[in-house]
């Protein structure tokens, strides 16, 4: 455990003892005490941690100046320098000068902004080196030190993190990024896999993290849509929940490894105008809480959540940052959620910049204030002027009172207050240990989804002979955006290669295949296709090498450059295409002509209009970005070791002209288009396996049940192939006749189960008034008496029904 490793410096308060708590002063508090104003001997009730935590903000709070409290509210990070030395050391020289009054957070300790003004941005960075885990811990402690013993009240500092999909910083665990997470369907995976990032993430001294991502995605043009969990609300929901359990448990205060989150982002920002990242959400109010507020409020209702971050877009023309509605009304209010929230990176100014909305930072601030936007991110800009802005009578020092109580109640939930520091001796060790890339491997094998297979997999390695393995992703792995450089990844080409070794009975080629960009630095502006000539080349070479060959596996895709994160003019990430870039297609049916049993990978960070591949190859796996351990767990998807049994989290579309493509649409949808299909390409919830599965229709233990009950239904599962397996059961609902029109399907309970041949098992779902739920007219949540279509299968197109009534 971490905390018991923890080493307390002289100032520290400390002292349990039989018979009750004992709060010992020491030498360093009394002075820092003393600067503020109160007797030597005497200990500040926030400083006692026996207080309740209410009690202890309303103390401190009481304590400090206008100034102090604003300062609470502003982040820094791109002006670290004004804190560091000029090699990136922490500086309280620096810091007391510029930042007298203490901060209210710091990003990204990890990372070495302010020594490098290049390092811009948290991901895949060939120019930026990052901090240690070892000067990480150490930059956290003295920035801690200073904020404890050189500030007038010390107040600490609370420092967050990137851990999409694995802590965001040098040398941590990278697992598979976000869609390969929810394509896993496995809660348990998800919820063990942000517990091992939340271990990593505290092992170095921060204490929250800007993660999950629980924005619902119905747009693969966006670049962002990796990052997600996919197109339905209630699989975004319960993997959500299950990272967050991961990360920052179930209770308060923190226990020991665990980190607060920041769910991202409130809200409509997965559905685009045009699929570009920031544009409106051109959303009704109905949508929003149909499809958009479910995961968010789950979080907020279920789960002590005590950070949420504000989306970039607008939505009915207002910014999120200053909507007031959205941020108090309903975030606040209606859900009663009573944590922080904060501004998304630079979104205050862009009030003005982007959105064009006002033309002045005090007028954008007033407005982020009066939405109940408590702290400034990344850098101070406009939130500086709200001690002036108090002064003028434009903002209430009531309203800064609110945020500053939230910000200080989940410092001292953090125990911050209590137990500041950590290890630095312990950091290296508690990272990237055994069982987190054991962990690794285990996800990126639970997350790839068979979609085609003609009986060419799993391969045997005694008849597999020579092996070619194609393309550029097959050594050059990407592990997708928010990622930095793990100690060791394991290419695919290293995975083939050990499976060969460990086996001993085929060999193994290589051969690039096709480059799609210059670099695939996630952080870089420029986008730099890879000429045509240097392709063709490189494809000759390709198909030379696999005429020697009796089985290719050709790896293709997407790069950290051509689907991400667009956050500037500069800096695009938003594509209007499905299609496979460049000259990957020219690669593939050149080896397709060849004859030869070909197997395709899918490295991508978002659903690719593939028809062709799947008429052509003999199999393709959707392995998305697999994180570091990509080439061990393909291997042992190739050979069998594993059955894959990923699900889809994402509708596939034919083309970019059949978008929208979402499973759970209104009946008047998808009519049908003039001589082409209106169909997905693949189905929401889609994958296969290397054994056969048997699902029967649901059943009830009632058929009628009365508003207000829950239906209790089940369905039989039973492996009808000769390997062990994975199903996932997947149950729908679909109110028959209501007040208002409802999607044809909404998924509403899953399971992945494991069979052994002829294994047979009854899966138990609980369908409760959520389940049933509509909004109605008036906009109030209700369920309706009438009949109800429950569907269960193995996909949203395969589906057997059964009907339940709901009566008075």
């Amino acid at each position: 455990m971490i905390m018991g490793q923890i080493r307390r410096p002289l100032h520290a308060v400390a002292g349990v003892v039989a018979g009750g708590a004992v709060l010992l002063m020491l030498a360093g508090w009394t002075a820092a005490y003393s600067r503020g104003g109160a007797a030597q001997d005497e200990t500040p009730l926030y400083r006692d941690a026996s207080q309740p935590v209410d009690a202890r903000v309303e103390d401190l709070l009481s304590r400090m100046t206008l100034e102090e409290k604003v300062a609470q509210m502003i982040g820094i990070w791109l002006s670290k320098g004004d804190l560091e030395t000029p090699e990136g050391e922490f500086s309280p020289e620096n810091a007391s000068q510029n930042y007298p009054h203490g901060i209210g957070q710091i990003s990204r300790p990890s990372d070495f902004r302010g020594a490098d003004p290049e390092n811009v941005a948290a991901g895949v960075s060939e120019g930026a080196v990052n901090r240690t885990e070892r000067q990480t811990a150490e930059y956290i402690n003295a920035a801690q030190r200073w904020a404890i013993e050189e500030t007038r009240l010390g107040i600490p500092i609370m420092f967050h993190e990137e851990a999409l999909h694995g802590y965001v910083a040098r040398g941590s665990t990278s697992f598979p990024q976000s869609i390969a997470l929810a394509s896993t369907w496995d809660r348990d995976l998800v919820e063990r896999v942000f517990n091992v990032a939340s271990r990593e993430v505290r092992a170095r001294g921060a204490r929250l993290v800007l993660s999950p991502v629980v924005d619902v995605a119905r747009d693969p043009r966006w670049g962002r849509i990796e990052e997600t969990y996919g197109e339905d609300p209630y699989l975004v929901t319960e993997i959500g929940l299950a990272a967050i359990r991961g990360f920052q448990g179930e209770t308060l205060p923190l226990e020991p490894e665990r980190v607060f989150v920041t769910l991202k982002h409130m809200t409509g920002h997965g559905e685009p105008e045009s699929g570009i990242n920031i544009g409106p959400a051109n959303i009704s109010e109905r949508t929003l809480r149909e499809v958009f507020f479910p995961p968010f409020e789950a979080a907020i209702t279920q789960l002590p959540v005590m950070s949420v971050m504000a989306s970039y877009n607008e939505i009915d023309g207002l910014p999120s940052h200053a909507n007031r509605w959205l941020l108090n009304d309903v975030l606040r209010e209606e859900w009663g959620f009573d944590g922080v929230v904060v501004s998304d990176y630079f979104a205050v100014r862009e009030i003005i910049t982007r959105h064009q909305m006002l033309d002045d930072i005090d007028d954008a601030v007033v407005r982020a204030i009066d939405a109940t936007v408590d702290i400034e991110l990344p850098d101070p800009d406009g939130f500086p002027h709200l001690v002036r802005l108090v002064q003028e009578g434009r903002v209430s020092e009531e309203a800064i009172d609110a945020a500053v109580r939230r910000l200080l109640a989940m410092k001292f939930l953090a125990g911050l207050f209590d137990d500041p520091y950590v290890d630095e001796d312990a950091a290296e060790g508690l990272t990237a240990t055994p069982d987190a890339i054991a962990l690794a491997r285990e996800a990126a094998q639970r997350a790839m989804v068979l979609l085609s297979n003609n009986g060419t997999l799993p391969l045997d390695p005694a008849r597999t002979g020579t092996l070619a393995v194609l393309g550029t992703h097959a050594v050059d792995t990407p592990l997708g955006g928010y990622s930095d450089i793990p100690r060791h990844v394991v290419s695919v080409l290293e995975g083939m290669q050990n499976a060969a070794e460990e086996h001993g009975n085929f060999n193994v080629i290589y051969s690039e295949g096709v480059r799609l960009t210059e670099s695939r630095e996630w952080a870089a502006d420029e986008v730099d296709p890879v000429p045509a000539e240097v392709n063709e080349r490189l494809i000759a070479e390709a198909v030379e090498a696999a005429r020697g060959a009796d089985v290719i596996l050709m790896v293709l895709g997407e790069n950290e450059q051509l689907s991400r994160e667009a956050w500037a003019y500069d800096h695009l990430g938003d594509r209007p295409t499905l299609e496979l870039f460049g000259q990957q297609m020219d690669l593939a049916r050149e080896i397709f002509a060849l004859g030869k049993p070909t197997v395709v990978l899918l490295l991508n960070g978002r659903p690719l209009a593939i028809q062709e591949l799947l008429e052509e190859a003999d199999a393709v796996i959707e392995g998305w970005y697999l994180g570091q351990e990509t080439g061990n767990a393909v291997a042992d998807v190739v050979f069998g070791a594993v059955n894959p049994g990923g699900r889809l989290p994402v509708s596939f579309a034919r083309s970019a002209g059949h978008l929208p493509v979402f499973y759970n649409h209104k009946p008047t949808a998808r009519r049908g288009y003039l001589l082409d299909e209106v169909s997905p390409l693949l189905p929401f919830g889609f994958g296969l396996s290397y054994t056969s599965f048997e699902m029967s229709a649901p059943r009830f233990q009632r058929s009628t049940i009365r508003v207000g009950e829950t239906a209790i239904v089940e369905v039989d599962v039973r492996n009808t192939g000769d390997r062990e397996g994975d199903e996932v059961v997947q149950l729908y609902v679909r109110d028959d006749v209501a007040s208002i029109t409802r999607p044809v399907l909404e998924l509403k309970g899953f399971e992945r189960i494991t069979l052994r041949p002829g294994e047979r098992r009854t899966v138990r779902f609980e369908l409760g008034p959520d389940a049933l739920s509509l909004w109605n007219l008036q906009m109030e949540r209700v369920v309706e008496p009438g009949t109800f279509t429950i569907s269960a299968g193995p996909n949203s197109a395969e589906l057997q029904s059964a009907t339940l009534t709901v009566a008075e």
